[in-house]
């Protein structure tokens, strides 16, 4: 079993990782597409230099290893991919070959989460409108893809979970509640900029209080992800 679990940036999308790479049946990968993005966009983001090191520049290849031999030896391969990296050009129809979930989060909440580590993001950069064609390609290929909201995990982690495992026809581990602190040896190498958080932390976070205020600058950026949200969350678990 391939897991491609798609989601934007400051999205859950990493303790969902840690929990799956605590489930026994699976190993877990972290943003495949990540060096071959930068290098396709020119993008300056931090740790730019030791991302494309660590990765594949060639995105034909890393589709070769996300359809390859799982690692470890495992039965189920997580692979956690943000929806910006898959650029024009990249072939999508990969997306048959593994079982396709879309993980979503509040715009207002991601853009606020975002411009505190990166400044004036672009609707671009937070992925809404690239997740919202990848859900309708993966439909296209004949998938019902299953969409989860990462404010459902947060109120309530083990039902949500087992939900989702259900779903993809994987059993749940309990294991997947909670990881050890410091991060996992498959964290990419951007985890020193961006997982401060999650690398404190030993499960899931509360249930998330108001959203943030959205600053007047970055409202239209806002406007422009939420009917994608509202589109995607009208399907979720």
């Amino acid at each position: 079993m391939r897991i491609a679990m798609w989601s934007g940036p400051r999205n859950l999308s990493t303790a969902m990782m840690y929990a799956f790479s605590r489930h026994p049946d699976c190993a877990v990968w972290d943003e495949p597409f990540y060096a071959a993005y930068l290098t396709m966009t020119g993008l300056d983001h931090p740790m730019r230099k030791e991302i494309i090191a660590a990765g594949d520049v060639d995105a034909g290849e890393v589709i070769k290893a996300c359809l390859g031999p799982i690692p470890s030896g495992k039965r189920c391969f997580y692979q956690k991919h943000m929806t910006q990296h898959m650029l024009p050009g990249v072939d999508r129809d990969w997306m048959a070959e593994v079982t396709n979930v879309f993980l979503i989060r509040h715009p207002a909440r991601v853009i606020a989460s975002y411009a505190a580590k990166r400044e004036n993001p672009t609707l671009d950069d937070i992925g809404f409108r690239q997740q919202f064609e990848l859900f309708e390609h993966a439909g296209a290929l004949g998938q019902s893809p299953v969409v989860i909201d990462s404010a459902d995990i947060r109120k309530s982690p083990e039902t949500m979970l087992k939900r989702l495992c259900n779903a993809i026809g994987l059993a749940f581990s309990p294991e997947m509640l909670n990881w050890p602190q410091g991060g996992i040896p498959q964290d990419g190498a951007w985890a020193p900029h961006w997982y401060g958080s999650v690398w404190k932390s030993t499960t899931f976070a509360g249930a998330e209080g108001p959203l943030p205020e959205v600053p007047t600058a970055l409202r239209p950026v806002l406007d422009a992800a939420l009917p994608y949200y509202d589109a995607l969350k009208r399907l979720t678990l």
